[in-house]
């Protein structure tokens, strides 16, 4: 009877153990996606302190100063050159061209327009994923993913009238490097712990990030207030290291194509933000959104 149970033990163990792997990671790809839903409206207050180029270059600087402190205080070792070309990428896409990209468009741009291209970094980081990794997610998933991005698309355009503006060129490229950055990033935190991948990326770019600080600063005049404050401590701590720890956890758990799907919601969070922190006007179209975005996120899930 000892060893029945020993079995039946194992065996449910074994069977449950992967539900429980499936499910951490999917409450921290979500609880990433939270934090990144803050980042448009937390850019948007810190525009009103720093310039656009000062804003990147200092948030680049703090989150470094902070994971560097991290990886010195847990006496992490340095990476292997095999991954240095990872993090490049991931440096290159998530440290400084998506971040660059879309503060320079949320010049011209308001937060809910901005949002149409985190309705589209599912579907650019699935694909890449899918050229990257060769993952081959089901007709299904794709369907619905198609199905979510259409709704959020809809959403936000019909939010900004439907017009496009200059910004949208700065959106569809941040678009390209993120993806290529989320997907890099995913990849390398199956072999190493997720806060490690961005981590050692924020540091690689110190070296480029602090003497662009000191040139933006000189050159872009500085208006202190309590939003703009606020806004670079949340893009630089949260946006750029805490919520891409937590994010490549999850896409490390539950895989790319699904964790990418979970970013459906970003936008109409950010939509949220936007009415709340900065006044901005949120249509009743918004709730059937996200009724259609959570049906599309479940779907996927499922397949």
């Amino acid at each position: 009877m000892r060893a029945q149970s020993s079995a039946t033990t194992a065996t449910a163990i074994a069977v449950t153990a992967p539900r429980e792997h499936r499910s951490f990671g999917i409450w921290m790809a979500a609880l990433g996606v939270t934090a990144f839903s803050l980042t448009f409206p937390s850019t948007a207050w810190g525009l009103e302190s720093f310039g656009p180029w000062s804003l990147v270059a200092v948030r680049g600087v703090l989150a470094a100063l902070v994971a560097g402190g991290c990886l010195l205080v847990l006496r992490v070792r340095l990476p292997d050159r095999k991954h240095l070309p990872g993090l490049a990428v991931v440096a290159a896409g998530v440290v400084f061209g998506f971040p660059l990209l879309t503060t320079l468009a949320l010049q011209t741009s308001t937060t809910s327009h901005a949002a149409v291209v985190v309705g589209l970094l599912p579907l650019t980081t699935a694909a890449c994923s899918a050229l990257r990794m060769g993952h081959r997610p089901s007709r299904r998933f794709w369907l619905a993913a198609l199905a979510g991005a259409a709704a959020v698309l809809a959403f936000t355009v019909g939010q900004s009238g439907g017009a496009l503006t200059a910004a949208d060129g700065y959106l569809f490229a941040a678009l390209l490097v993120c993806a290529a950055g989320y997907t890099e990033g995913g990849r390398l935190a199956r072999v190493m712990p997720g806060w490690q991948v961005i981590g050692w990326a924020l540091v690689l770019c110190l070296p480029l990030s602090v003497p662009a600080a000191v040139l933006a600063l000189s050159y872009e005049p500085v208006h202190l207030t309590w939003h703009g404050v606020t806004g670079l401590l949340w893009v630089s701590v949260v946006s750029q290291f805490l919520g891409l720890v937590v994010w490549y956890r999850g896409m490390a758990a539950i895989g790319i194509p699904k964790a990418s799907q979970l970013q459906l919601a970003q936008p109409l969070l950010t939509l949220v933000w936007s009415a709340l922190l900065l006044g901005e006007h949120l249509t009743a179209a918004a709730p059937l959104t996200a009724v259609a975005v959570l049906v599309c996120i479940a779907v996927t899930q499922r397949s």
